[in-house]
C-alpha cells in the first residue's frame, strides 16, 4: 500500500543529544515534520517514525491497536538511544496520542528518556463515541475524522478522514495504563495546550498535572491555534520553546548548535 504524499517517516543523523518525535492517531509525520527538521537544523539527531496503521488507509489501521503504537515509539527511541550513544541524552515529544506516547515512554525508559515536550496530549476519553466504540466496532466500521484542527488559514494535515471504530476501541486501555503510571515519571515535561481545541479537551492536561507529581511540569498555551499547533499559528514558538527546553535539560548543552 503506497503511503500518503508527506507521511513518510523523517530521520536525521546529528550529535548527541536526540529527539524522538511522535504523531498524533489518524496522523502522519507530516504534522511533525517542520518540527522535525527546526531540531534537526540546530545539530540534533531527530526520529520521526510513522506509526503502524497510518499514513495509508484508515482500513490498514483498522487492524492495528495501541499496543502497537507504543511497541514502534518504543523501538525507534531505543535505536535513537543507541545511535546517540552512552553519554548522549535523548528527549521524547509528541503531539496528541504522541504526547501519550511520549509520557508512555518515560514510563517504561525512566533512565533513557532526560525530557519531555507534549502538544495537546491526549489522556482521557472526552468523547462519547469512545465508550461506545468497544460495541459500535462489531456494526460501525469508520466514523468522520478528525484531522487538520488549524486555526492558520491554508494550513492542511495529512491524517484520514475516517477514524476506524477497532482502533479507537483500543485508546482507553492505553490511557489508563498511561495514567496510572504518570506517578513514575520523573523527567522534566514541558506541556503546551491549545484552549480552542476541537479534538482533545481539557481534562487531559488536568490529569497530567494532577497525577504527575514527581515531574517538574511547565505549562505554556497556544492562544492563536487549535489541535494541530505544530501547523497553527504558534508552531514558531513551540519549535524554540522545546529547543530551548533541550538546551536547559541536556549535559551541558552538547550536541546542540546556538
Amino acid at each position: 500500500m503506497s503511503l500518503l504524499a508527506g507521511a513518510e517517516p523523517y530521520r536525521h543523523s546529528g550529535g548527541s543529544v536526540g529527539v524522538l518525535l511522535c504523531h498524533g492517531f489518524t496522523g502522519t509525520p507530516q504534522s511533525l515534520r517542520p518540527w522535525a527538521e527546526h531540531a534537526a537544523q540546530a545539530g540534533l539527531s531527530v526520529e520521526l517514525p510513522l506509526l503502524p496503521g497510518h499514513g495509508t488507509t484508515w482500513r490498514d489501521m483498522a487492524a492495528t491497536t495501541s499496543d502497537d503504537w507504543v511497541a514502534a515509539a518504543e523501538s525507534a527511541l531505543l535505536e535513537l538511544a543507541a545511535a546517540c550513544g552512552p553519554e548522549g541524552t535523548v528527549f521524547v515529544m509528541g503531539l496528541s496520542l504522541g504526547g501519550c506516547l511520549a509520557l508512555r515512554l518515560a514510563q517504561l525508559h525512566p533512565e533513557t528518556v532526560a525530557g519531555l515536550v507534549v502538544v495537546n496530549p491526549s489522556l482521557a476519553m472526552e468523547n462519547r463515541f469512545l465508550r461506545l466504540a468497544p460495541l459500535l466496532k462489531h456494526v460501525l466500521p469508520a466514523v468522520r475524522g478528525v484531522a487538520s484542527d488549524i486555526k492558520r488559514e491554508g494550513a492542511h494535515e495529512v491524517g484520514y478522514d475516517r477514524i476506524p471504530v477497532a482502533a479507537a476501541a483500543t485508546l482507553p486501555k492505553l490511557w489508563r495504563t498511561t495514567r496510572r503510571a504518570l506517578p513514575s515519571v520523573t523527567a522534566p515535561i514541558l506541556a503546551y495546550r491549545s484552549p480552542q481545541d476541537h479534538v482533545v479537551g481539557p481534562a487531559s492536561l488536568r490529569i497530567l498535572t494532577r497525577e504527575a507529581v514527581n515531574a517538574r511540569i511547565t505549562v505554556r498555551s497556544c492562544d492563536d491555534s487549535y489541535h494541530v499547533a505544530t501547523l497553527d499559528n504558534d508552531a514558531t514558538a513551540i519549535f524554540d520553546g522545546s529547543l530551548a527546553f533541550v538546551r536547559e535539560h541536556s549535559r551541558s548543552g552538547e550536541g546542540l548548535d546556538a
